[in-house]
C-alpha cells in the first residue's frame, strides 16, 4: 500500500511509502496523497494528523524522470500544470483546516514535498532530516507555497539565501533557523509529533481553525482590518458549544470536555 493510515484517541498518522515518499510527485504518487489527506481533513473523529515518510524520505518532490519523459514528448507543461493543480489546493485545505497537522520529518523533504510539510501547522525533526528547496538545481522557480510558507518562519532573507543558494539544511540547521519546531532522535521523531498533535489540537474547533487563519492573514492586512476580523471570528466562538462549556468549566474549577 503507498500510504498507510492509522488512528488512535483522534490522532491519524499518515505514512508515505514507497514511491509516495521517494518519488511523491508523479501524477499517480501524487494522487494518493492528496486521497490519503483528504481523507483525514473529512474524518470528523479525527482532530490533528501527523504526515511522515519512510527510510531515507519524507517527501523528496517531483517525478525527475517524469520530468524528462514530458519534456521529451512536449506535455512539459501540462505535467507541470497537473501536479500542481492537484498539490496547490492540498495545501490550502491543510492550511484552512481545523485539525492540526505536525509533519514528522524523518529524512529528505524536498521540492513540493518540503511545500507539504511546510504547509503542516508544526514540524519535527529526526535526526536525519534534510530541508531542500532543490529547484534551481533544475532550472525551475519554487512552488508548493515554499516562499509564501518559509519566510513566515525564518524571514525574507534566509529565505533568499536558502532559495537561491541551493542550500539544504541538516535538522539542526532546520532547528536553528527556525524552520522547525523540535529536534529528537529518529525513535523518538513519533512519538514527540504525536504529542505535539495532541497538544494543540485539545482546544475546540472553532478555537483551532479561526486561531490558524487569523495568523496566516495577519501579514496581508493592517491592524484596524485585522482587529474587526478578530470581531468577527470571536463574537462567531460565542455562539458555540465550546465556549459555552469552556465559560462553565472555569467557574467551576474543572477541566471542558473538549479537552
Amino acid at each position: 500500500m503507498a500510504i498507510e493510515i492509522s488512528s488512535e484517541d483522534g490522532v491519524a498518522i499518515i505514512r508515505m511509502t514507497g514511491e509516495t515518499a521517494s518519488n511523491s510527485f508523479s501524477r499517480e504518487s501524487m494522487r494518493n496523497i492528496v486521497e490519503a489527506i483528504d481523507s483525514v481533513l473529512s474524518d470528523n473523529d479525527v482532530r490533528a494528523a501527523v504526515l511522515t515518510g519512510e527510510g531515507r524520505f519524507f517527501s523528496a518532490g517531483a517525478d525527475i524522470r517524469g520530468f524528462q519523459d514530458a519534456i521529451d514528448d512536449g506535455s512539459i507543461t501540462s505535467f507541470i500544470h497537473d501536479l500542481t493543480g492537484m498539490l496547490h489546493p492540498l495545501i490550502l485545505r491543510m492550511r484552512r483546516s481545523s485539525k492540526i497537522l505536525v509533519a514528522a520529518i524523518n529524512g529528505a523533504a524536498a521540492g513540493g514535498g518540503l511545500g507539504l510539510a511546510l504547509a503542516c501547522d508544526a514540524r519535527i525533526v529526526g535526526a536525519d532530516a534534510k530541508l531542500a528547496a532543490s529547484y534551481a538545481g533544475i532550472g525551475l522557480s519554487p512552488d508548493g507555497g515554499t516562499t509564501w510558507l518559509l519566510p513566515r518562519l525564518v524571514g525574507d532573507q534566509a529565505s533568499k539565501r536558502f532559495f537561491l543558494e541551493n542550500q539544504v539544511w541538516n535538522s539542526e540547521e532546520a532547528l536553528w533557523h527556525g524552520a522547525v519546531d523540535h529536534h529528537v532522535s529518529n525513535e523518538e521523531l513519533i512519538s514527540k509529533a504525536v504529542e505535539v498533535a495532541r497538544t494543540w489540537s485539545r482546544w475546540g474547533a472553532h478555537t483551532r481553525e479561526a486561531t490558524k487563519h487569523l495568523l496566516d492573514v495577519q501579514t496581508t492586512q493592517d491592524l484596524e482590518v485585522h482587529l474587526s476580523h478578530e470581531r468577527l471570528l470571536i463574537e462567531a466562538a460565542g455562539i458555540t458549544e465550546d465556549f459555552a462549556e469552556g465559560v462553565d468549566a472555569f467557574l467551576n474549577k474543572r477541566e471542558p470536555d473538549f479537552i
